[in-house]
């Protein structure tokens, strides 16, 4: 599935993902491959990236959380995502 990240600066990431963990109002929800439709507002926190890896050009926005799992994070200040059809656009500050 393609997820993007953008905030009002710059584009944080573009490109294909496992899965991505994200922190909601009522606590954290994961969205994986074929997941329903969703429009969410989100808290502060760290956006959660499941993948093998992280194009160069977006490497230096994350940080790289789990070496077996390839669990990549941004934090953030709050933010919304829209995702269907196994596309996602975060909205993040």
């Amino acid at each position: 599935m393609n997820i993007k990240i953008l905030t009002p600066e710059f584009v944080v990431f573009d490109g294909e993902v496992s899965s991505v963990l994200l922190p909601g109002k009522g606590g954290e929800f994961h969205i994986m491959k074929d997941h329903a439709a969703v429009v969410s507002s989100l808290n502060a926190g760290r956006i959660k990236l499941y993948t093998n890896e992280i194009q160069e050009q977006y490497s230096m926005h994350f940080t790289r959380e789990n070496e077996k799992d390839s669990v990549f994070s941004f934090p953030m200040k709050s933010g919304v995502i829209e995702f269907s059809n196994n596309k996602g656009i975060i909205l993040a500050e």
